[in-house]
């Protein structure tokens, strides 16, 4: 089994900041790419920010300047620190992990139950 639990959200005010965390547990033998993914209310889950074991990252053109990501690989965590929040940021914001099992050959996607941010104008 394998876990991924997000912390950090919460309500913020336009122009703020807030940090996400997710840490994934469990039967984990190797994690390659992770992520941050948003949906809001009535929209489709978009990618926001993504992460290489290495420390290669990417952004959404939306969030690219305001959000940064990153991971630790020791504690098999990763973040999104969140700044110049704008009202359209809200979301339930969830984590993403591809990870490789024990006694398993493929690497998985696992997702984190979600976190809600809401930034009020």
């Amino acid at each position: 089994q394998v876990q991924l639990v997000e912390s950090g959200g919460g309500l913020v005010q336009a122009g703020g900041s807030l940090t996400l965390s997710c840490v994934a547990s469990g039967s984990i033998f190797d994690i390659n790419d992770m992520s941050w993914h948003r949906q809001a209310p009535g929209k489709q889950r978009e990618l926001v920010a993504a992460i290489s074991k290495g420390g290669s990252a990417n952004y959404a053109d939306s969030v690219k300047g305001r959000f940064t990501i990153s991971r630790d690989n020791t504690n098999n965590k990763i973040y999104l620190h969140l700044s110049s929040l704008k009202p359209e940021d809200t979301a339930v914001y969830y984590c993403n992990a591809d990870v490789r099992r024990y006694n398993r050959n493929m690497y998985l996607p696992y997702w984190g139950q979600g976190t809600q941010v809401t930034v009020s104008s």
